[in-house]
């Protein structure tokens, strides 16, 4: 605007300006001469609307805020936010934790990054996850989608199924109804729940206890109903862990005692191949997965853990109780019968009660019917490698075992309530003001004590305790490789995979007498699609956050 009123003043300015066929025109027309003051008008009219202009211009360039970190998975369906309160130079309650988070940048940054790629490498449609140090949340996030067709991202909030880290739930019912001698883990479970026949094995009469149930030594089957198949299987894999034993021992027996002389070489070297014969003569009828089981997708409501109990109470055991691990959805069903038993309450009544207490306000029980907010929906790819909804499925018949909606942030809670406990004792000589723990130590350390003859099938190198996968300390040799302790549970349900793994501080005297618990790192994943493994991600999420917390007060 501002080049036009130069123009148009230099050319009415100029005589002949405006070109001799529009001036002879209006001047064959028998019109006045345009003058000075014809131009000075224009040039206050042209002036006037240029101000105008500048003004809008002025008010509309204020700074805006700077875009957040663009998410490839969000991006598209992001959802309009309110402007986020901005902290105060002085003291304010956000202060604290904001910055915290900006003290586990880096691990936040590296931890995001793990989790997109895992996420692309398996295809899941969305999946959420949260951290706290020390008992505080650092960070929480989605990635994708909860819902795919609708376009909802996922997001902190988002509910999903959290599979058999229900079973860590059902556990604190049970310990809290040990500690108040309501229960006995060692007595047959006749005692509470009189409709589970006594059971017999090889014609010998044997009992199942709770502390059997716990730690899948029971004998209970769970989804697979062939006993031979399961047996096989068992057996191939006792063979190999006894030939991966029988190798690492010949090392070190040929690492002490120097090199062998041609004849032994051979005849070793005879006995590897008659093992791998044996092995491969050995190996078992293939056994179908837990999502290739029918019991799996069951839809009929069960109205109480009683009624459930019929799809599998008269089955013959496995194994004898005690002798060996079998992972058992089924008998958690049946613990759920104890602790109504010994509670004298609805099962699920008493964990709402628990929930309350442990300030879990999004963990339900899931059902169909009611109406819960961010609910995420469940998928699985098809034989055509497309992705599609799951089927409608009812979990009444194993609430106890894998039939839980949760959040991160209830599972974060969850997962620090029990560090809590565990390490309250430690501290409570330092600091005699230290509120109880929702569970004892004691009872904390017994649950997390790994149990003889169990298997963590997560990690290799755990036990499974009292419905917790424990892995213990450990380094072998100076300057390698240090296993940490730690404790977790994974999940996997119809469209959905979990984790809560729990990763205590290593505490020393210094650390005992200047702080409080909880001590260490928690981190809760949950996906929705299925078969996905989350706990060596959630492992080295851990460790990253542990790397930062070095620097914290």
């Amino acid at each position: 605007m501002y080049r036009l009123l130069s123009a148009v003043t230099a050319r009415a300015a100029t005589p002949g300006g405006w070109g001799c066929g529009r001036r002879g025109a209006h001047q064959r027309a028998g019109l006045p001469h345009l003058g000075a003051g014809w131009v000075g008008g224009l040039g206050l009219g042209l002036g006037l609307a240029l101000g105008v202009k500048l003004a809008g211009a002025l008010r509309s360039a204020a700074p805006a805020p700077p875009p957040s970190d663009p998410d490839p998975e969000t991006l598209p369906q992001a959802e309009p936010q309110a402007p986020k309160e901005q902290p105060l130079a002085t003291w304010s309650p956000q202060t604290p934790e904001l910055s915290r988070s900006r003290r586990f940048a880096r691990a936040i940054d590296s931890s995001r990054d793990l989790l997109h790629r895992i996420k692309d490498e398996v295809g899941a449609p969305g999946i959420v996850v949260g951290v706290s140090v020390d008992g505080k949340e650092v960070w929480s996030e989605g990635l994708g989608y909860a819902d795919v067709e609708n376009r909802v991202p996922c997001k902190p909030e988002t509910v999903m199924r959290i599979a058999s880290i229900s079973k860590s739930l059902t556990m604190v019912a049970l310990a809290k109804l040990w500690e108040a001698g309501k229960l006995d883990l060692d007595i047959p479970v006749q005692h509470y729940v009189p409709e589970f026949p006594e059971k017999e094995y090889e014609g010998e009469k044997v009992s199942v206890t709770t502390r059997l149930l716990i730690s899948h030594l029971s004998g209970i089957r769970h989804y697979e109903k062939d006993m031979k198949k399961v047996k096989e299987e068992k057996a191939y894999k006792a063979l190999k862990m006894k030939e991966t034993m029988e190798s690492d021992q010949e090392k070190e027996l040929k690492e002490k005692g120097g090199k062998s002389n041609e004849r032994n070489d051979f005849a070793k070297a005879k006995v590897e191949q008659d093992n791998e014969a044996k092995g491969r003569n050995s190996k078992p009828v293939k056994k179908k997965n837990d999502f290739e089981q029918g019991e799996l997708y069951l839809r009929e409501k069960f109205e109480n853990s009683i009624e459930s109990l019929r799809l599998f109470k008269n089955d013959p055991l496995f194994f004898k109780p005690g002798s060996q691990f079998l992972y058992s959805t089924f008998g958690y069903s049946l613990l759920a019968a104890i602790v109504e038993r010994a509670s004298g309450y609805k099962y699920l009544d008493y964990m709402q009660k628990i929930f309350h207490d442990l300030d879990m306000l999004t963990t339900v029980q899931e059902e169909n019917e009611p109406v819960i907010y961010n609910r995420a929906r469940f998928y699985v790819y098809n034989k055509k490698k497309r992705l599609v909804n799951t089927p409608y499925v009812d979990n009444s018949y194993k609430w106890a075992g894998g039939g839980f909606l949760s959040t991160v942030g209830d599972l974060l809670k969850f997962g620090n309530a029990m560090l809590y406990g565990y390490q309250v004792g430690l501290f409570k000589n330092s600091n005699e003001n230290l509120l109880p723990g929702y569970l004892k130590p004691e009872t904390m350390v017994m649950i997390w004590t790994p149990v003889p003859n169990t298997e963590m099938s997560w990690d290799k190198e755990g036990k499974y305790a009292m419905a917790w996968g424990v892995v213990e300390k450990k380094q072998t040799y100076g300057s390698c490789r240090k296993q940490r302790h730690y404790a977790s549970h994974t999940g996997g349900a119809v469209g959905a995979s979990s984790v809560l793994l729990i990763l205590p501080e290593e505490l020393d005297a210094e650390s005992i007498n200047k702080k409080v618990p909880p001590r260490g790192i928690v981190v809760s994943i949950i996906c929705n699609m299925q078969s996905v493994g989350l706990n060596s991600t959630a492992l080295k999420i851990a460790l990253e956050f542990d790397k930062d917390r070095s620097d914290l007060p």
